[in-house]
């Protein structure tokens, strides 16, 4: 019983130590990136996994960004959030929280450009993410560009499966933004 408490003591000071250095580096990362032209926090290209992909949504992109800054309104297209809380307007480095398959994300704002760029960092427990869209305007459509980059002990230990769950989401949040966007259109 003794050994079974020491092994498992071991093993939370093991992965808690693992946890700090992962987040502190995350923190690091964001601190010494330098802004792209657009986001001014650019995906982390050297994270263990990575997606990107877009979609060609028939709305006018004022649509789309309004759908898609409207955090509170999460939920109502996109089926895995739960729930979101901010307070206040959206702007760069605002702080904001939400839920989504269970799990809860503490998230910042990184860039607004409206029109053309929106992107956020975000935390959940053994894993922090930079996540980034891009829109651009073609013919009264709009071209949707999505990169996140996934980070720390998780998607370090189980990089596969996050890779394909990232892979996944991406997507699912492309096409259900694209649906209700192209459902909703005022």
């Amino acid at each position: 019983m003794k050994k079974t408490i020491i092994a498992l003591a071991l093993l939370i000071l093991t992965f808690s130590i693992f946890n700090f250095y992962e987040k502190n580096s995350f923190n690091i990362y964001i601190k010494k990136t330098n802004k792209e032209k657009i986001m001014n926090i650019p995906i982390n290209k050297d994270a263990p996994v990575k997606s990107k992909n877009q979609i060609e949504i028939k709305a006018p992109i004022k649509t789309v960004w309004k759908v898609l800054t409207d955090i509170k309104r999460w939920p109502k297209w996109q089926k895995a959030v739960t729930k979101t809380e901010i307070i206040g307007n959206i702007e760069e480095g605002k702080a904001f929280y939400w839920k989504a398959d269970g799990l809860s994300f503490r998230s910042k704002i990184h860039t607004i450009k409206p029109y053309l760029a929106f992107g956020w960092t975000g935390t959940t427990i053994g894993a922090s993410a930079i996540h980034n869209w891009t829109f651009i305007e073609k013919d009264n459509q709009t071209i949707v560009v999505v990169e996140e980059s996934l980070q720390g002990i998780f998607p370090q230990l189980f990089k596969k499966y996050f890779q394909k769950n990232l892979d996944n989401g991406v997507l699912k949040n492309l096409q259900e933004l694209k649906e209700y966007c192209e459902s909703n259109m005022n």
